[in-house]
């Protein structure tokens, strides 16, 4: 493995450590949950899951982890994802893969949002690119109201939605969050404030530091 591998590996293990047998667990997507994954399937606990996608549920399912529809898990007791960027303030911009509206639902609907990353994550500000799901209809309109921005060549979303990045100064996430929310056809962005986030696990090497 790389060194980054090293460290996405040690913070999914650890964070594989959290979950309780019996429990209920959303599952991210991303490089970083590839490596939760078999970590957690190796525990053999009895344990339900939701998946924030398709990859995410079929690698999940081939290692033996039970996936549900999150309608019928409810709250969940602890949801695990990564992230692309990680500030001091524990602001995070996540939606690299195109999942983020999913991975936004499960994070809000678990007690414990737990992420995993690996240092190079860590930022001293939150930066561009900041990913956005936009709705098929008006979509040019959308986004041309929310310029600087652009549209991915990448597919849809898992909900079918156009995959776009606003590209301008974030400043303010806060007051950018509420620009981003408050438009019209934008079904949601990739910022993620610190009220989600219960613990940030991050690899140094093969060492863990959460950051409180």
């Amino acid at each position: 493995m790389t060194s980054i591998d090293t460290e996405k590996h040690a913070a999914a293990s650890a964070a594989a450590d959290l979950v309780p047998d019996g429990a209920t667990v959303g599952l991210g997507t991303g490089s970083t949950v590839a490596h939760l994954l078999p970590a957690l399937a190796a525990r053999r606990l009895d344990i339900r899951c939701a998946a924030t996608s398709p990859a995410t549920e079929a690698a999940a399912r081939a290692l033996g982890l039970r996936i549900d529809p999150l309608d019928a898990l409810g709250t969940l007791d602890i949801a695990i994802d990564g992230a692309d960027q990680i500030a001091p303030d524990r602001w995070l911009v996540k939606g690299g893969g195109g999942a983020h509206t999913r991975e936004k639902i499960v994070a809000a609907a678990a007690r414990r949002f737990v992420v995993i990353a690996s240092s190079d994550k860590l930022v001293d500000a939150l930066g561009p690119p900041v990913p956005l799901e936009v709705l098929r209809f008006g979509a040019e309109t959308t986004l041309a109201a929310l310029a600087p921005a652009e549209f991915r060549d990448i597919p849809a979303s898992p909900d079918g939605n156009l995959i776009a990045d606003y590209l301008g100064a974030i400043g303010d996430p806060a007051t950018l969050a509420r620009r981003l929310s408050e438009q019209p056809g934008l079904v949601e962005h990739g910022l993620f404030p610190p009220e989600l986030v219960t613990d940030v696990l991050v690899g140094h090497g093969t060492r863990v530091e959460r950051l409180r």
